[in-house]
């Protein structure tokens, strides 16, 4: 169970998620990241056949591509994921980045701490390099959403 002062840090959804896995055995951990990874939204047909217009994350052991829809008046980003079927681990990481951060605002966002991948406990079952892709994941995020607010200014 987290502390209220971690807790106050997530987002809502993501804390939601987190406690999910520490709920659950080591053994249900996996279990529970496939069943995440089916839950991933399509990529909008206007990203379908066009990965040149969403960003690699090259970290990641398998191709997963990001694009940023920001909506300034609001201070949100929706964040569109593409990784493919094949993948259900990268799938399972960018499905719980989508549902805890997806449409929440910049300031939200870029306040989420750097550990959640190690918050998961999924430390017994992933391998610590798919392990950094999820951070990786997380830090391409956070450094797209500071550089678009920079460029606000």
């Amino acid at each position: 169970m987290m502390t209220t002062t971690t807790a106050a840090r997530l987002p809502e959804p993501l804390a939601e998620i987190i406690e999910e896995f520490q709920a659950v055995p080591d053994q249900q951990k996996l279990e529970l990241l496939l069943e995440l990874s089916r839950e991933l939204p399509e990529v909008p047909p206007r990203y379908q056949g066009s990965a040149d217009s969403m960003e690699q994350v090259v970290e990641c052991q398998t191709p997963l591509f990001l694009a940023f829809e920001y909506d300034d008046e609001a201070r949100t980003a929706e964040i569109v994921f593409s990784a493919p079927p094949e993948a259900p681990t990268t799938r399972g990481f960018a499905s719980i980045l989508h549902q805890g951060l997806n449409g929440l605002s910049y300031e939200e966002i870029l306040a989420v701490p750097d550990d959640v991948p190690a918050r998961l406990g999924l430390s017994k079952a992933i391998t610590p390099l798919r392990l950094r892709g999820m951070s990786a994941m997380l830090g391409r995020i956070k450094r797209n959403i500071t550089a678009h607010v920079a460029s606000l200014s």
